[in-house]
């Protein structure tokens, strides 16, 4: 059996990139604006909602109950 770091998606692995064509296309589900790429955090980021939707195994989940909102000092960086 495999240890955690040497199953696909463990913690130890490094993240999947997301399709950069995807990117171009993808744009917030509430103000359907574009939405900027948080490599390090594996986020989607809609500036103008204030909402970061999370990269899992590559896939942008676009879900509304699925994002985080940001934070009042992320939204500050954003202006």
């Amino acid at each position: 059996m495999a240890g955690p770091a040497e199953r696909p998606g463990s913690w130890g692995e490094r993240p999947r990139e997301v399709d950069p064509r995807l990117l171009e296309i993808l744009a917030c589900p509430i103000t359907k604006q574009p939405l900027s790429y948080d490599r390090e955090r594996q986020e989607l980021v809609s500036r103008s909602a204030g909402l970061a939707y999370p990269i899992r195994d590559g896939i942008p989940i676009m879900l509304v109950e699925e994002a985080r909102q940001l934070g009042e000092d992320e939204q500050q960086a954003a202006r």
